[in-house]
């Protein structure tokens, strides 16, 4: 399944893009705003395999949720796996050195690893993990709250503005209504 996001209202709508052809154009209507837009199914890179990337838009603003969201991904190979509890709806948002700010992603949020969630108890800044080399040259993860204003959760407890916490593989953390769990790569 893949979301689309309605470039007036931002509303999603949800559909299989596996029951049409690579190159389709489809055209949807906002179940909110009513506003008719259209995407087009991307063809395969590599006719052996099937594609990955995101639908594109056909013109500027119509984006899909994966899309509209570029991931740099320089952070050792940890990522963060992020379920939507309301959709259990899963991404995997790669982690970079240095501040990992996520929050809420919201048009012109200006964070570098926005969440597509309709969870309004995220806020658009929630929480920071910082990736840095330890004084043993291996990785931490350190975690703390942005501050937001329903608080950061891990494991949980929630942390205070001061809270520093280090994490390990598997880390819960709980943003609003929706969990964070910390995957580093296997060496």
């Amino acid at each position: 399944m893949k979301k689309v996001r309605c470039p007036k209202c931002n509303t999603y709508t949800l559909f299989d893009e596996t029951r049409y052809e690579p190159g389709q154009r489809l055209v949807f209507v906002c179940s909110e705003c009513n506003k008719q837009f259209a995407i087009k199914i991307p063809a395969p890179s590599n006719p052996q395999t099937p594609s990955n990337s995101p639908l594109k838009g056909e013109k500027a603003g119509e984006l899909s949720a994966n899309e509209a969201l570029p991931q740099r991904g320089s952070g050792e190979g940890a990522s963060v796996i992020v379920v939507e509890n309301a959709f259990h709806y899963r991404q995997e948002i790669p982690l970079d050195m240095g501040d990992n700010v996520f929050g809420r992603y919201v048009h012109g949020t200006n964070i570098n690893k926005p969440i597509e969630t309709v969870d309004p108890s995220v806020d658009t800044r929630h929480c920071i993990i910082r990736v840095q080399r330890g004084k043993d040259g291996q990785l931490q993860y350190i975690l703390r709250d942005a501050p937001s204003g329903t608080g950061t959760f891990y494991m949980n407890e929630i942390l205070r503005d001061q809270d520093r916490i280090r994490l390990q593989d598997g880390s819960v953390i709980t943003i609003g209504a929706t969990t964070l769990i910390l995957k580093l790569n296997e060496e």
